[in-house]
């Protein structure tokens, strides 16, 4: 079976693994986290040079954790897209370098098809068709999925604005709580009461997406409450902000996953991402699927947020159902949408192809304030 080896790097996690036949051997993980951690969030740039820094000697360490030999590698996986272009670029030009050494075919892959493939490693093969529920810092998305490596994925709903991650980061901002927001607010959520305030379920309504997400509104509305309580001269009462607004959240992923399955007819519901790793709703999800008849897969904590394993999930996929690599002509694709496992190579003519700009555009000056 063929040694495979994924690199990660969309975002502000450095990471390198090796799978052979749907077995993690070997993976190594930085995180440049605290470095921008005084900026309350991530940071391109900065990004991109932690990930020069540390991608060989992640690669070495999960060489060195598998006990093999960087030649024994058989293919390379990377993340392509989506992601911090700047980020992506150090991955893709890694993963040529190692591609053109080792002289072995080089597979670019979609971040959020990892994600789903990082639970094989822990569960075995999925089934042929289930619910996926991806929650992250950038994405909240329901898909319909079959066979990762060979058939299309199905996007039932995505959010509309903020993502989950996204939403618990700048919760954490309006809390005073330190970045990244999502361990932030559920450590802080820990003292609190989930019904203390009773805020909005965003796009439950009937005239909403059945399957949509917006989460934009609902931090509007813990930053309302904040500030009520602080123009009152009152106390903010973290905890239970912190408590109500994570009840909230889960709430709806909850409620739009089990529907998810229901009007589907699928009997798996598979939960991925860093949001995925929080405590209370994986013990939502696990309650209301157990009711419901749906086996719930969830990775474990460590393997929901960005990590180089899941690429080489993906990867070790790829090259078992005998799909043609994209070789060198992979490129970064900050903005692709997900509609399989690969990621399209552009055009000859660059992405215009993937990604038509409008016929006609209009210019606004940006405001020196």
């Amino acid at each position: 079976m063929s040694l495979v080896l994924g690199i990660e790097t969309s975002c502000d996690e450095t990471g390198a693994g090796l799978v052979r036949d749907g077995v993690l051997l070997g993976e190594g993980l930085a995180s440049s986290a605290d470095e921008h951690a005084r900026f309350g969030g991530v940071v391109p740039e900065v990004a991109a040079r932690a990930h020069v820094s540390a991608i060989a000697p992640m690669v070495r360490a999960a060489v060195d954790a598998a006990g093999v030999s960087l030649s024994d590698v058989d293919a390379v996986a990377v993340t392509a897209g989506p992601g911090l272009s700047p980020a992506l670029h150090v991955g893709v030009a890694a993963a040529k370098a190692y591609a053109t050494a080792l002289d072995v075919p080089l597979y670019g892959v979609h971040h959020l098809a990892g994600h789903a493939a990082v639970d094989v490693l822990e569960h075995g093969p999925l089934p042929p068709r289930c619910v996926a529920l991806i929650v992250s810092g950038g994405h909240t998305s329901l898909l319909a999925l079959g066979d990762l490596a060979r058939d299309p994925v199905e996007h039932l709903g995505d959010t509309v604005d903020d993502a989950a991650g996204e939403a618990f980061d700048k919760v954490a901002r309006l809390l005073g709580l330190p970045y990244p927001g999502g361990p932030s607010v559920s450590r802080a959520a820990v003292d609190g009461d989930p019904a203390a305030i009773a805020f909005p379920r965003p796009m439950t309504g009937p005239r909403d997406a059945v399957f949509g997400f917006s989460f934009s509104g609902l931090k509007t509305a813990v930053a309302r409450h904040v500030e009520a309580a602080q123009d009152a001269g009152r106390v903010v009462p973290v905890a239970d902000v912190a408590a109500s607004f994570q009840m909230a959240v889960v709430d709806v992923l909850v409620r739009k996953a089990l529907r998810a399955c229901a009007e589907r007819g699928a009997d798996t519901l598979l939960m991925v991402g860093g949001v995925a790793a929080n405590r209370v709703l994986r013990a939502e999800m696990e309650r209301a699927c157990a009711a419901a008849g749906i086996t719930l897969r969830v990775p474990a904590p460590r393997l929901c947020t960005d990590n180089g394993a899941m690429i080489a999930a993906l990867g070790d996929l790829l090259v078992r159902a005998g799909n043609t690599p994209e070789g060198l002509a992979t490129t970064a694709v900050p903005t692709v949408a997900l509609t399989g496992a690969s990621v399209p190579v552009p055009a000859a003519d660059g992405e215009a192809a993937l990604y038509p700009l409008p016929t006609s555009v209009s210019a606004t000056p940006i405001s020196a304030s």
